[in-house]
């Protein structure tokens, strides 16, 4: 267990007891309309993608004072053996020694995942009843699957966030086009960095290490490296496990558990083929698509003039945060749909080029309602109208 002072003064120096939080650019997103004392509040994400600054932006937009607003960052270095339930106990009994028990307490923990069994200490937390409120950061997605999710089942409300949309960066850069958004992507730091791709390139390296290479145990960093290099050099293609394996002479179980655990960890994700039967799913093989065009653009070997691709990615990383589900649909003699993006019963296909559509563009979607006429209308997004839909 930390010395009372010493967690004080960690505490101290992730707070705003005594200094005002820094500025950030306020995020297009929706929150929830008040945070409760009996439900989580649970932000997950990529590594640098903004969680950190959201939350020291929430006390503003939920007018709390800050004085009972406690922020810990499990990253930090003085924690590193003190992490499990009890230390998360130490700053609860620290913090309503100095906040009466009849008002609120907010604590902001974030990249919570380091501590060990926070999830059954947290459900604890949230079936007494009480004034304590809790806002906490992860960048895995495992932090709601399995165990975690049966211990907080009705216990927590879930925010993805993603980094900078092309809204939010037409907001900070007005003066910038489509294509240099392309090309730098939406992690916000490298935005105002000299050498971006070079700051990417250490994003990159340290999600492998702290978030892929520790779930998957491998002793190969760099050969999960060669998976994903292959992967966003090739995104929006469809490829196997098998083909993935034979490259980089890996096992195909390998290959499969290395990409489960990339997407995980917000590097990349899948985008199945669509249909309404789940053996032609499964039957099919998927495509693979980057967290950000900008990180895609520094580790790969691609230029800034695979524009075209980029959009794609900018795209459907818009349909994820906005529809349940994003599917492609291709047919042998018949074309590909870039998108089909479902909510609910709707059914929505997307085309997606840089210049203005073509004859095989038309010919795909024709042979696509044909296999689902109730399929709404077509959306095409091109370089001259992706800022009205992205």
């Amino acid at each position: 267990m930390l010395e009372t002072k010493e967690l004080q003064n960690i505490l101290n120096d992730w707070s705003f007891w005594d200094k005002s939080p820094p500025p950030g650019l306020t995020r297009q997103i929706e929150l929830p309309q008040r945070l409760n004392a009996d439900l989580a509040f649970l932000i997950q994400g990529v590594r640098r993608c903004g969680k950190s600054t959201l939350l020291t932006q929430l006390p503003e937009h939920y007018q709390l004072n800050l004085a009972t607003c406690y922020y810990c960052n499990f990253e930090d270095p003085r924690l590193l053996n003190n992490l499990d339930y009890t230390l998360l106990q130490q700053i609860i009994t620290m913090a309503r020694e100095a906040i009466l028990q009849d008002q609120p307490c907010y604590f902001f923990f974030d990249e919570i995942q380091n501590v060990q069994e926070w999830e059954k200490w947290l459900h604890v937390q949230l079936e007494r009843p009480g004034n304590n409120h809790f806002i906490v950061t992860g960048s895995n997605s495992c932090l709601l699957s399995g165990e975690f999710a049966t211990a907080l089942t009705g216990r927590h409300i879930t925010l993805e966030l993603f980094p900078f949309s092309l809204a939010e960066y037409n907001t900070l850069f007005p003066e910038k086009i489509l294509s240099d958004y392309l090309s730098s992507g939406g992690f916000p730091r490298p935005l105002t960095y000299e050498q971006p791709y070079r700051l990417l390139q250490e994003y990159f390296n340290d999600i492998i290490l702290r978030d892929v290479v520790k779930r998957v145990r491998a002793r190969q960093p760099d050969a999960i490296k060669q998976v994903v290099k292959m992967i966003f050099e090739s995104c929006g293609s469809e490829l196997s496990y098998r083909k993935i394996a034979a490259t980089t002479g890996l096992t195909v179980d390998t290959v499969k558990s290395y990409l489960e655990a990339c997407e995980q960890a917000y590097l990349l994700f899948a985008c199945p083929y669509f249909a309404f039967s789940e053996k032609k799913i499964l039957n099919r093989q998927k495509k693979y698509y980057p967290i950000d065009s900008g990180l895609r653009n520094a580790i790969t070997s691609t230029t800034g003039k695979d524009l075209g691709k980029s959009l794609e990615i900018l795209v459907f990383l818009s349909l994820k945060q906005t529809y349940e589900k994003v599917f492609y649909w291709q047919e042998p003699h018949k074309g590909e749909v870039d998108f089909v993006a479902v909510q609910g019963m709707e059914i929505t296909p997307f085309q997606v080029t840089w210049e203005e559509p073509e004859a095989r563009h038309e010919t795909a979607l024709n042979n696509f309602y044909q296999a689902f006429p109730n399929a709404k209308e077509a959306i095409f997004i091109t370089r001259h109208n992706a800022a009205e839909f992205l």
